[in-house]
């Protein structure tokens, strides 16, 4: 799941961006509103994570336009005020959801998870696959009773190809929602991510490799 975060507090869009990859989702970051709207219109967002005082293009006029170009991204905004007049606008404005700062870390995490589980058909926050059990909210994956470790690569992978349920993901496809803006698009990284993970899962293999198109789960 990708999301960008645009927060002019450095300070806070770091946090909560080093807190959303520790998660598994790539997470891109601008630090006012036109950088944020650019990102916005050449790179599709699950999430976008939106301060309302921002410097260059406020809040309200990046929510607007982003409504306006006909996007799916589901949209989270943040402000320091806790009127309840504010929050009507945002939502009226076209946002899905809205936090007040300050906030605990954990309320928007979940609140991220909810929405992007609301992106595309509805999903429950366990996601299952054969002996898999996928707990998005607590970053556990178990199979037949056994705990796994994996790290946040890993369990970003895992979770997209669990979510699209037996669809093939191509590599560039998960590397788009997995790493962030940084990402090479020409290195290996996806596929020594995805041997790792097979490697943790055990036998049978869960992820078959569709030549020449990407992975999916076993049906």
């Amino acid at each position: 799941m990708r999301v960008l975060i645009i927060e002019d507090e450095p300070d806070l869009a770091g946090l909560v961006a080093r807190g959303l990859r520790h998660r598994g989702m790539a997470v891109d970051v601008a630090h006012d509103g036109e950088e944020g709207r650019y990102k916005a219109c050449v790179q599709r967002y699950e999430i976008v994570i939106l301060d309302r005082d921002l410097p260059r293009l406020h809040g309200d006029a990046v929510c607007r336009d982003l409504r306006a170009r006909g996007g799916d991204e589901k949209i989270l905004m943040l402000t320091a005020s806790g009127d309840i007049r504010d929050r009507v606008v945002g939502l009226a404005l076209g946002a899905d959801d809205y936090l007040t700062k300050p906030f605990a870390f954990a309320e928007l995490a979940a609140r991220v998870e909810a929405l992007g589980r609301r992106s595309g058909p509805l999903r429950p926050p366990t996601l299952r696959s054969g002996g898999l059990e996928l707990d998005e909210q607590r970053m556990r994956v178990r199979r037949d009773d056994r705990e796994i470790d994996l790290n946040a690569k890993e369990f970003g992978v895992l979770r997209e190809l669990m979510r699209d349920d037996g669809a093939v993901l191509s590599s560039e496809e998960l590397l788009r929602r997995v790493w962030d803006e940084n990402a090479d698009p020409f290195t290996n990284t996806v596929r020594v991510t995805v041997m790792r993970l097979r490697r943790k899962l055990g036998d049978p293999d869960p992820v078959e490799t569709v030549i020449g198109a990407g992975y999916r789960m076993r049906g």
